[in-house]
């Protein structure tokens, strides 16, 4: 997608600003912001040091997003590396994601086809021929969920039109790398984080990437 495209289409959306950087261990929520203001409020809390190995800015928040967006839908800004749930109208929780290196970034609208705890993982024919070093070895049985499985605590599948576009919003045992470009186009999450998400919505969520 053309970069000022990109930037229009995400002005358009009115999803609110990044949080002020904030020293490590802070969480943040939103609180009501004053008529006419277009970003939240911002009050800070407490939260233990080094609870997620990742910038402040990627620790949930809730923000103020524009009224009309679907209640329930998923919208992702992949340059940002923020995922947004809208739980309400004008109201949307954002949480710090990865996404796909280079050309392997997904764009498009797809939903939630799949729900699975603890997902069970294996490589793409295309990824096992990009890296056989580091996926050959797992391209026939593949490796069981579990605490060292590189989807994580959950994972939530994406279809589009009824077929599985190997894509998934998803746990990883490498939270580091949120905020960062790294994976092989899925979209990655802290374990904490995509539980909460997992929780909260169904399957046939809209999930729009840009």
């Amino acid at each position: 997608m053309h970069r000022r495209f990109l930037l229009t289409s995400i002005a358009a959306l009115g999803l609110g600003a990044a949080a002020p950087a904030l020293a490590q261990g802070t969480a943040v929520k939103s609180t009501a912001s004053a008529p006419g203001k277009s970003a939240p409020e911002i009050e800070l809390t407490s939260a233990p040091a080094g609870k997620w190995p990742i910038a402040p800015q990627y620790y949930p928040v809730e923000v103020r997003v524009k009224p009309e967006l679907p209640v329930g839908s998923i919208i992702i800004v992949s340059d940002k590396f923020f995922l947004y749930h809208i739980i309400a109208p004008g109201r949307a929780m954002r949480y710090g994601v990865a996404v796909g290196k280079g050309e392997l970034k997904f764009r498009g609208t797809a939903v939630v086809g799949r729900k699975v705890e603890w997902p069970s993982w294996k490589p793409t024919p295309e990824m096992v021929e990009r890296s056989p070093s580091h996926y050959a070895r797992y391209a026939e049985s593949g490796m069981p969920g579990g605490p060292n499985n590189p989807l994580g605590a959950r994972a939530m599948y994406l279809y589009q039109n009824g077929h599985d576009t190997a894509i998934r919003i998803h746990g990883t045992t490498e939270p580091s790398s949120i905020g960062h470009a790294v994976s092989n186009g899925c979209l990655r999450m802290v374990n904490d984080h995509v539980i909460a998400l997992f929780e909260q919505i169904p399957v046939g969520t809209q999930v729009t990437v840009y």
